[in-house]
């Protein structure tokens, strides 16, 4: 199969991105990574856990006493929104409207950094209270868990964004369709994470 044939909406598969040998390849080593960042997303909550509400600053610095539950709150629609939006970009990619598949995804785009510029913005007023990074056991695995994740929302983005620019002049084919589709789902796994993170971190901290 011509990975760079050109396509029209009739003749396009009904799953691209894994109608090719090369797009199943993708996919196997896309689960195995999705297998190590949970790993890794599983120490850092717990060690999260372990440590929540510890160190010499404890009785200053809570969790109840200091995360704005508002504030997170549209963060988390926000990237719970981006995550629809790239769904939104599948359903094009799939009826082979690149046109319409790239909004979608310039849409999400521009959620994800919405998202972090609110969490930067978080970051830097916790920083001014004067919780920073090593100012306790605590602080510092807030910041590890939530910066991690707030890493890999900078990844995904720039993945996003490669990707667009780079197949900007090409369309879709069976080469790019996979990687389009594997970058989607990475999008949900981070919004996956962060729903814990809001749950666990958050809300229980808060309410809990």
């Amino acid at each position: 199969m011509d990975l760079n044939k050109r396509y029209t909406a009739q003749s396009w598969p009904d799953h691209p991105e894994t109608a090719t040998l090369e797009g199943k390849n993708k996919f196997v080593g896309f689960w195995l990574l999705l297998a190590a960042e949970t790993v890794t997303f599983a120490s850092l909550f717990a060690t999260y856990l372990a440590l929540k509400d510890r160190g010499p600053d404890a009785s200053e610095f809570t969790a109840a006493g200091l995360f704005e539950l508002p504030l997170v709150f549209a963060m988390t629609m926000i990237l719970l929104t981006s995550s629809l939006t790239s769904v939104y970009a599948m359903h094009h990619m799939k009826n082979h409207n690149f046109k319409a598949m790239q909004a979608w995804l310039g849409i999400t785009v521009l959620l994800g950094l919405t998202f972090l510029g609110l969490e930067i913005y978080e970051f830097n007023h916790y920083v001014h209270l004067g919780f920073g990074f090593t100012t306790s056991a605590f602080s510092s695995a807030f910041f590890t868990l939530v910066g991690t994740h707030g890493a890999h929302v900078l990844f995904g983005l720039s993945w996003f964004i490669a990707l667009m620019v780079r197949n900007s002049k090409r369309g879709l084919n069976m080469y790019n369709a996979p990687k389009f589709y594997l970058a989607a789902l990475y999008w949900h796994f981070i919004d996956v994470v962060w729903v814990f993170i809001f749950t666990v971190v958050y809300l229980m901290g808060v309410i809990g």
